[in-house]
């Protein structure tokens, strides 16, 4: 699937990266209570996202000289900068691709054929079973 940026982090995906759902907005994280998570590896994903955020965040106290719990220490006050990009953005993998030498075999295959065979197939299977066994039922008299 196509991988972007959402509307923001399940419920559940800030429990496990450990980030309270009322403290999120305040240090810039948007939550989107509506999502649902669908596979467990794009939780993995967002979850990894989420802790490599908080790891690089630098919070600023309300007021200079009256430290609170969760505020950065001074010598990462110091050392911060200001960020007016896109700040983590989303990294699309690009396929591998394989080339492969063009066999006879491959240019005589008729692959429309093919598909037109295979539904045939499947849509008489259930006739081809019923005739099947009034074949068998003969049989056996």
């Amino acid at each position: 699937m196509k991988v972007r940026a959402g509307r923001g982090f399940s419920l559940e995906e800030l429990k496990a990266a450990g980030i309270p759902k009322k403290l999120a907005p305040t240090i810039g994280i948007a939550v989107d209570h509506r999502r649902k998570n669908r596979s467990l590896e794009g939780l993995q994903t967002n979850v990894q996202r989420l802790k490599t955020y908080k790891a690089k965040l630098v919070v600023f106290p309300r007021r200079a000289h009256k430290f609170k719990a969760g505020d950065s220490s001074p010598e990462e006050l110091a050392n911060a900068t200001q960020i007016n990009a896109d700040y983590m953005p989303i990294v699309r993998e690009k396929p591998s691709v394989e080339f492969v030498k063009v066999t006879d075999e491959m240019k005589s295959f008729k692959a429309y054929a093919k598909l037109r065979l295979e539904r045939t197939n499947e849509r008489h299977v259930g006739a081809r079973m019923k005739k099947a066994a009034e074949a068998e039922k003969e049989e056996k008299k």
